[in-house]
């Protein structure tokens, strides 16, 4: 039974917040009558959770707790109508509730889960349709929702963890940037008389006090074009492929570009192996896992293995014949086709491979931190010094 949030007035003018159950809206306005209260306002819970819900954007997290629980349900004996039932009565976000109510619809129509899921409108890749329909053929849905999950998991978990490790720098590079400009505006102009003298000051103390003075005076101005140059910069990178290709020029910057590579071949080798290990056919798994890589030249790559291994190379041979792993990755994808174990070795790599992919990131913020620091320090350090020159200079004539 639904319940509803309430504000009324009780016989003494007294004012109430509440919550109570009723089937509807009408026999709740009536049961608060009979309590002798006069309604002010009355909603359903579940149309505040979805007014709030429409005001939220719908996060990675929200889809992947929303697959987890619907893989507990069906590991745990619940058939699929039943639990894609009970999600679309659920407190998730409002475009996951329905997208299971439309689910659950196409179900009792008698479409299979499958299908009910690619048209439920959820941002999934490719791969967690794929994973369920090689879930369908099994009989172990369940499983390969939840092995969707984990992958799905995963990638956020990488995304979040590039994030925050450049969080750092950025706010380190920003302030810096900021108290540059700070000293520029606020504190050369004050020694801006000594441009009187201009043809008697160093060259140095002549630009720095050139430079402040018009900072201060331009400062709207200035503050202006750097408003429009960040704008300019977030809507250019909103574009189609901009993204990507920035991506692909980074990694052939030393150190950056090795992370970038860990990283993507990590997520390469985690989605084959879920796609493998579910009984995906295997040039399907290659061509799903080449479209999740993230940078380019990655991709072209891969999709030259898979080309190969649809020629008939294995795929240990593929790989090491256009350069896409290292010798212990040869090693591990071999050892696993011959063993029967490939599934289990792509995991074990993937996990090789982000840890590297860590390590790659941790020397990067030992590098990008004193860097930024030294860079900053030196701009402070120019600007002060030309301050310095143009007092010493000042004086001197004085003299």
């Amino acid at each position: 039974m639904p319940r509803f949030r309430y504000q009324a007035v009780n016989s003494e003018g007294m004012a109430f917040n509440g919550a109570l159950r009723a089937d509807n809206e009408r026999a709740a306005a009536r049961a608060l009558e009979r309590r002798g209260m006069t309604v002010i306002a009355l909603h359903s819970e579940q149309s505040l959770a979805a007014d709030a819900g429409r005001r939220r954007r719908l996060k990675p997290t929200d889809v992947i707790l929303a697959l987890q629980e619907l893989a507990t349900m069906l590991n745990s004996g619940v058939t699929v109508a039943d639990a894609v039932s009970a999600q679309a009565v659920s407190a998730h976000h409002p475009k996951i509730v329905a997208a299971f109510a439309g689910m659950s619809r196409g179900l009792q129509r008698g479409q299979q889960f499958s299908a009910t899921l690619a048209a439920s409108g959820l941002p999934l890749p490719e791969y967690v349709l794929q994973l369920a329909r090689a879930g369908e053929m099994t009989g172990e849905l369940g499983r390969a929702l939840a092995d969707a999950a984990a992958q799905l998991e995963y990638e956020h978990d990488l995304r979040s963890e590039m994030r925050n490790a450049l969080t750092y720098p950025a706010v380190l590079v920003v302030a810096g940037a900021a108290a540059v400009l700070l000293m520029f505006v606020f504190v050369v102009p004050k020694f801006a008389s000594l441009l009187a003298r201009a043809d008697d000051l160093p060259f140095l103390a002549w630009a720095v006090l050139g430079l402040g003075t018009w900072s201060n005076r331009n400062g709207i101005y200035l503050l202006v074009v750097v408003v429009l140059a960040g704008f300019g910069l977030a809507q250019w990178l909103r574009r189609p492929g901009v993204k990507e290709s920035l991506l692909d020029r980074l990694a052939h910057v030393p150190v950056v570009g090795d992370w970038l590579i860990e990283s993507d071949t990590a997520r390469w080798a985690k989605i084959l192996g879920a796609l493998l290990g579910n009984r995906v056919p295997l040039m399907r798994a290659l061509e799903l896992a080449q479209s999740g890589l993230s940078l380019p030249h990655r991709r072209s790559r891969m999709g030259e293995v898979t080309r190969a291994v649809r020629g008939g190379s294995a795929l240990a041979d593929a790989l090491e014949d256009h350069d896409a792993l290292t010798a212990t990755g040869y090693n591990l994808i071999r050892v696993g086709e011959r063993s029967g174990q490939l599934p289990s070795m792509l995991e074990s790599l993937a996990r090789l491979y982000e840890q590297a992919g860590r390590n790659r990131m941790k020397r990067l913020l030992i590098l990008i931190e004193p860097i930024a620091i030294l860079v900053i320090g030196s701009l402070i350090g120019t600007i002060i010094m030309g301050v310095i020159l143009a007092i010493t200079s000042a004086n001197d004539l004085a003299i």
